[in-house]
């Protein structure tokens, strides 16, 4: 009888140690498979800056930027331009502060590459968004959508946080030498957070 008592204790402890086991490894699956559903789910990040006018013009504006699943999307509505066309670049300086928006500086170009038309194998600024067309009441509305943008990820060939937006009275050549002699600076907006 002692030896019987002895044996359904041994059992009773081996029964024990093995439901602790495996709600241990239960626990640890339930936290693994948590993580990943953490990492698959995509971050949005927005922004939205104001054009203001520039070289005594009257254009203003909104820009939104979207960037989620890598890819950013710019939406532009622009008045107060002239109808026809009109260049639109990102220039390296959020500096906004001069009457005719060069403290913004020159087109931002983080790889040192010619100006040209956005994708031309002979290369292109990160900035040479390009030109886009007015109606006759001076408005307008401008997209873009790029992988080579980023909000914030702190890659430097990437991040267009601390540069501007600038709306230039001319239209971009796409191939004059530094910035496609768009003329003057008529609306400028610097992407801060």
């Amino acid at each position: 009888m002692k030896n019987l008592k002895l044996i359904a204790l041994a059992f009773s402890i081996v029964f024990v140690m093995s439901c602790k086991e495996n709600k241990t490894e239960t626990d640890v699956t339930i936290e693994t498979e948590v993580e990943e559903v953490k990492a698959e789910t995509p971050i949005e990040k927005k922004l939205s800056v104001e054009l203001s006018p520039k070289s005594d013009s009257n254009v203003e504006g909104t820009i939104n930027f979207t960037e989620k699943d890598g890819m950013v999307i710019m939406v532009g509505t622009i008045t107060g331009l002239e109808e026809g066309e009109h260049a639109i670049h990102i220039h390296e300086k959020a500096d906004c502060s001069s009457a005719d928006g060069k403290s913004s500086g020159g087109h931002w170009n983080p790889t040192a590459q010619p100006h040209g038309a956005w994708g031309d194998a002979t290369g292109y600024h990160k900035g040479d968004i390009g030109n886009f067309k007015t109606n006759a009441d001076g408005r307008a509305t401008v997209t873009k959508t790029t992988d080579e943008w980023c909000i914030g990820c702190g890659d430097d060939t990437k991040d267009i946080l601390g540069k501007a937006v600038i709306v230039h009275i001319g239209v971009d050549d796409l191939t004059s030498q530094p910035s496609g002699a768009a003329g003057a600076r008529v609306g400028c907006a610097g992407i801060i957070e």
